[in-house]
């Protein structure tokens, strides 16, 4: 994908996300694996109102090549999670309550989702007895540290569909835009039915 296509796609799953209400005030970041290196976007923009001065095109190594702004900081993150599995192709971050909710309400540091039918929305997921294991990682200001910590992580327990970080929100991956927007949408999904189970059962 070229870095034009790249942004266009990433504007557009920038106003579809924002709609969900997945990522308030200025929260969140997208970025997209192009042809020669990456486009992500640039850092306290709303993204429901991207336009395309509001990315920056990194070469393989992470380094700007072009763009205007800030890089986020979690731009560090995005570049490992393409490191460690290397068939992604695009990263959204996003800050749904349930996520953020969820990650902080489970204190192991693996949510695990099981006997959804929409579990199989995920990737290589053909049946809801398969449990859907998301990893937990504390939040860190220091996110090269957050990097390292998901890459010792990933070595015992590979990462594929998405990780959560606690109190902050998720990171989507799919092979292509339009498999990260399905794992977004069905992780949502798997979260707010656990938020209102856990409701539930908490009135019994």
């Amino acid at each position: 994908m070229n870095s034009d296509a790249a942004k266009s796609a990433l504007i557009d799953a920038g106003k579809w996300i924002s709609n969900k209400g997945w990522v308030p005030a200025t929260g969140g970041n997208f970025s997209i694996k192009t042809d020669d290196g990456f486009v992500v976007t640039a850092s306290g923009h709303d993204k429901g109102s991207l336009t395309e001065q509001h990315f920056l095109e990194l070469n393989k190594n992470g380094e700007i090549r072009s763009g205007d702004g800030k890089p986020s900081a979690e731009t560090a993150l995005h570049l490992k999670l393409y490191q460690l599995v290397p068939t992604t192709g695009c990263v959204l971050h996003t800050h749904s309550v349930a996520a953020t909710v969820l990650s902080r309400f489970e204190k192991n540091n693996i949510l695990q989702i099981n006997g959804y039918e929409m579990q199989k929305s995920l990737s290589g997921i053909t049946s809801h007895h398969t449990p859907v294991d998301i990893a937990i990682f504390d939040n860190d200001q220091d996110i090269e540290r957050l990097a390292s910590q998901v890459a010792e992580y990933h070595q015992q327990r590979p990462i594929t569909h998405a990780v959560l970080i606690r109190g902050h929100g998720l990171y989507a991956l799919g092979t292509n835009i339009n498999e990260t927007r399905r794992h977004i949408e069905g992780l949502e999904f798997l979260f707010a039915c656990e938020l209102e189970r856990i409701k539930l059962e908490s009135i019994k």
